[in-house]
């Protein structure tokens, strides 16, 4: 069988992926995301970025792939499994599986720059840009034009066999490859478990999340000095983040733990209480989760959301 330079590059690439750790590599064509584009206002338009500005900003990136690499003619899109072999103890308050070892940004980002070298050093030069959901660029969308999965009705990627906790990484690219076939079914069915376990029904509608309500936007990305007194009593022990609509999903009893040793997780995650944490002074933090997820929120907001969490349901008169 004779394969075209742009089947073996095709091929170069994604086996160097997989060696790399990645679990999965598809292939799009850059395109405009004239489709995305509309559904992305729509979202906006209800203020359902909550005040995350930054979504409202280079809108035209976002759409358009080459804007940001000029000349682009593939995105490829990567999956890397975050799954924890671990769970936290009973006295923890609750920490998001994707945070409990190393910032994933630079764990990613340094195997998108090994990626790059990879293709450089094989095929040839090329311009290309690795984005780790830093930058405007609509990876959940790529991952399903790139046939890795569907967008559930929790509004995560999800894939047939390994679930939804992974991170979503992607390269573009000017060079000529072979596009997968895009993803064109759901598979969430009927099931409306994410939908029903919400405690703060922040899934508005399937696959339509409103961050005001969002016990992960509340933890990390939200700025104000005390989270809304109408959330309290609804955080039930999420000091940082949540996995509640992922942990019900019956797509996840196909995770399987990862093998990322930068993803091992903080003894202290795992094993401190409330009251420790309470007590955890702010140059501690700074040592202990230097190179952690938990520099987004810094020290005073841990102690923030730790307070809410402990805080009474708000009663209605």
């Amino acid at each position: 069988m004779i394969y075209s330079s742009a089947e073996k590059n095709t091929q170069l690439i994604k086996a160097e992926a997989k060696r790399l750790g990645f679990n999965s590599c598809g292939i799009a064509a850059a395109v405009q995301l004239q489709d995305d584009a509309r559904r992305l206002e729509a979202w906006l338009s209800k203020g359902y970025n909550a005040d995350m500005q930054y979504m409202e900003r280079n809108f035209d990136l976002r759409i358009d792939p080459s804007k940001l690499v000029p000349g682009a003619k593939t995105v490829i899109t990567l999956l890397f499994n975050y799954y924890p072999d671990i769970a936290q103890q009973q006295q923890a308050p609750k920490v998001a599986k994707y945070a409990y070892g190393t910032d994933y940004h630079f764990v990613i980002r340094d195997k998108l720059n090994e990626l790059l070298a990879y293709i450089v050093d094989n095929i040839g030069a090329v311009d290309g840009r690795g984005f780790v959901d830093s930058a405007p660029v609509l990876e959940r969308s790529w991952a399903v034009r790139s046939g890795l999965g569907w967008v559930g009705k929790n509004g995560n990627m999800l894939t047939r066999h390994s679930g939804s906790f992974f991170f979503i990484a992607t390269l573009i690219t000017d060079l000529d490859l072979v596009p997968d076939l895009p993803f064109s079914t759901s598979h969430c069915g009927s099931c409306t478990r994410c939908i029903d376990a919400c405690p703060t029904d922040a899934i508005v509608s399937p696959t339509q999340i409103d961050a005001n309500k969002c016990i992960s936007y509340l933890t990390i990305e939200l700025k104000d000095a005390i989270i809304p007194s109408e959330m309290h009593g609804k955080m039930e022990g999420w000091m940082f983040g949540c996995d509640i609509c992922q942990d019900v999903c019956p797509w996840n009893r196909f995770s399987k733990p990862h093998a990322e040793p930068y993803f091992t997780p903080l003894p202290e995650i795992l094993n401190l209480s409330v009251g420790e944490w309470e007590a955890m002074t702010e140059d501690t933090f700074n040592k202990v989760f230097k190179n952690s997820p938990f520099k987004r929120t810094k020290w005073k907001g841990i102690q923030r959301n730790i307070k809410a969490i402990q805080m009474p349901p708000t009663v209605k008169r």
